[in-house]
């Protein structure tokens, strides 16, 4: 483009030379060459004053772009920030935009939602490739095991007991336990009979042992009988009474909550626990790999299946709709109000960072073509321009 302006300046100074002093039509031609020229070359000047010094002369206001490249920066950054990066102009895009309808039908589609599912496997596998063993071991012990070293367990437990009784949560378990020993006994009557005989005196009778150990076993399966079929059994009632009083020991009395710290510490103590801990972590790491890395796991398939049915509520569900994109303009607008500047520092930033005429040269290559149109149609404008006052000067003589 450089080449055809120039070329119309040197086809204007040739025709110029050719119909110098004619008069006639080649007059009109000759005054239409001079003006082309003078156009030509002012929007010359123009344009290379953009980006240097016209023919290496230091004249005042040229070379604007490496001599301003700095002060550029700073008003583009301005400019951005107030025209872009403005609250009001990012709420009012991203309320427009449908942020949470369009998220909504992009993942109802299966092959999206599979890809998502695909991209949070890699992540998962990533972040467990990086952690070791030990470290997490260690971390492990020291939220969960030296936190619960740090509290009182006696009055937590007393008021979780407490609110069990009261709202009667263990009873089931106290079927489940009476039912299962009724039917040990049931199927395990000469263990019982067996038992007893042998903790009998060595001096009496063998027939009264048998007697006494029968008459035992009958009694404790009555017993555990009774117990089964009445909820109002007195063994049940003993056993409320007998837990709601452990409730309250473990809240108020100092004896009974020293009792349960021990038994903290004791349990805590033990080797084998950060053994448990471990193994814990190691079984848990096995399974959740074997499921990221199997498109078939339950895992990946309940995922998958989530995202689905998530992106179908997004897209039908006008409430929910409304509720995602308040909290995501709000989230914007949070973002925009506090970090705007941070942001357009980029900009100013960058330009500070390049060189001056390697600024120059890339904003040239970037927008010369254009401005060497500007050279053209001065060119062919101050043409037309000379004909016209050569015209007008002819017509006032």
């Amino acid at each position: 483009m450089k080449g055809v302006a120039g070329g119309l300046l040197a086809f204007a100074a040739l025709v110029y030379a050719l119909t110098l002093h004619r008069t006639g039509v080649l007059g009109y031609v000759n005054a239409g060459a001079e003006a082309s020229m003078v156009g030509a070359v002012a929007d010359w000047f123009a344009v290379t004053a953009l980006f240097r010094h016209p023919l290496g002369l230091p004249v005042p206001h040229t070379a604007i772009i490496p001599t301003r490249k700095d002060a550029l920066g700073r008003s583009l950054q301005e400019f951005v920030t107030t025209n872009f990066l403005a609250e009001d102009v990012v709420r009012g895009r991203i309320e427009r935009a449908e942020v949470a309808r369009r998220v909504g039908v992009w993942l109802s589609d299966p092959g999206h939602a599979a890809r998502i599912t695909a991209e949070l496997s890699s992540l998962v596998r990533g972040a467990m490739t990086v952690m070791q063993d030990e470290q997490v071991v260690t971390v492990l012990e020291s939220i969960v095991l030296r936190r619960a070293r740090s509290r009182p367990w006696g009055p937590p437990s007393g008021r979780l007991l407490e609110r069990v009784v009261s709202d009667g949560a263990h009873h089931r378990l106290v079927d489940v336990a009476v039912e299962s020993l009724h039917q040990w006994l049931v199927e395990h009557e000469e263990v019982v009979l067996r038992l007893v005989m042998e903790r009998a005196p060595l001096w009496t009778p063998t027939w009264v042992d048998q007697r006494i150990a029968r008459r035992a076993y009958i009694e404790v399966l009555q017993l555990v009988a009774d117990t089964r079929a009445d909820q109002g059994h007195r063994v049940r009632k003993a056993l409320d009474g007998m837990l709601s009083q452990l409730a309250r020991d473990l809240q108020a009395d100092p004896a009974t909550m020293a009792r349960a710290d021990a038994f903290r510490d004791g349990l805590l103590d033990h080797p084998d626990v950060r053994s448990a801990v471990a193994a814990l972590w190691t079984s848990a790491r096995a399974v959740l790999e074997e499921a990221i890395d199997d498109p078939a796991s339950e895992l990946r398939l309940q995922t998958l299946d989530g995202l689905i049915s998530l992106g179908e509520r997004l897209a039908t569900d006008r409430d929910l709709q409304r509720v995602v994109d308040r909290y995501v303009v709000d989230a914007a607008g949070h973002l925009i109000s506090g970090y705007a500047d941070e942001v357009a520092t980029v900009i100013s930033e960058t330009v500070d960072r390049w060189d001056a005429d390697d600024a120059s040269r890339r904003i040239e290559l970037h927008v010369g073509r254009d401005l060497q149109f500007i050279r053209i149609n001065g060119t062919v404008v101050g043409g037309l321009v000379g004909v016209l006052i050569h015209t007008v000067t002819l017509l006032a003589a």
